[in-house]
């Protein structure tokens, strides 16, 4: 991964860039925003393409065949990939790569794990609370309460960790069985009588 770019997306280079730069606008178009493209393999490569609802509520898997249809339709005309390819599109998920400044902002307070491409106070791997991100670095609170800035340019990739508190705060909330929001519904102990 290197650093978000400026205007919070996320930044690729080489191939993946190029991919980004045909997909997002018709990500954008749909309702819906890039978080990562990699492109992996090499006789018959695979894209996977990570995204996110514009407006942050869940990707459905109907967003991923949406996504799917359109953004293959792209690929499919601009043929930035020679010979066949598959496309994998997906959400970025509960325990996502953390690609954008927003995206370390959105999830202060949680568990991440980060991989530098050079060493910072002589290491490379960081594990801590997300206390978010500017545009040149995301901060860190290390186990030892020690606080990091990491610059994005060094940056090799992020993820936030699954932790118990990152499920509930990423859960949609549910209606409370006990409530009794319908009430025509027949009370399942059946009709009460009067004495």
């Amino acid at each position: 991964m290197t650093r978000p770019a400026a205007g919070d997306e996320p930044n690729h280079s080489g191939l993946e860039a190029k991919i980004a730069s045909m997909i997002t606008p018709q990500l954008a178009h749909l309702g819906y925003e890039l978080v990562r493209v990699l492109v992996l393999g090499r006789e018959r490569p695979t894209v996977q393409v990570m995204a996110d609802r514009a407006d942050g509520s869940l990707i459905s898997v109907e967003d991923c065949e949406r996504i799917t249809r359109a953004i293959g339709a792209v690929l499919d005309v601009e043929d930035p990939l020679p010979g066949a390819w598959t496309l994998e599109v997906s959400s970025a998920g509960i325990d996502r790569p953390l690609t954008r400044v927003k995206d370390w902002n959105r999830f202060a307070g949680h568990q991440a794990r980060v991989e530098m491409l050079m060493p910072q106070d002589g290491r490379r791997r960081f594990t801590g609370i997300v206390l978010g991100a500017d545009e040149t670095s995301a901060r860190l609170r290390l186990d030892d309460g020690a606080n990091v800035a990491l610059p994005f340019s060094d940056m090799r990739r992020a993820k936030l960790l699954l932790t118990d508190a990152l499920i509930a705060a990423t859960t949609p909330a549910r209606p409370d069985p006990d409530m009794d929001d319908n009430p025509t519904r027949p009370d399942p102990a059946g009709p009460q009588l009067a004495n």
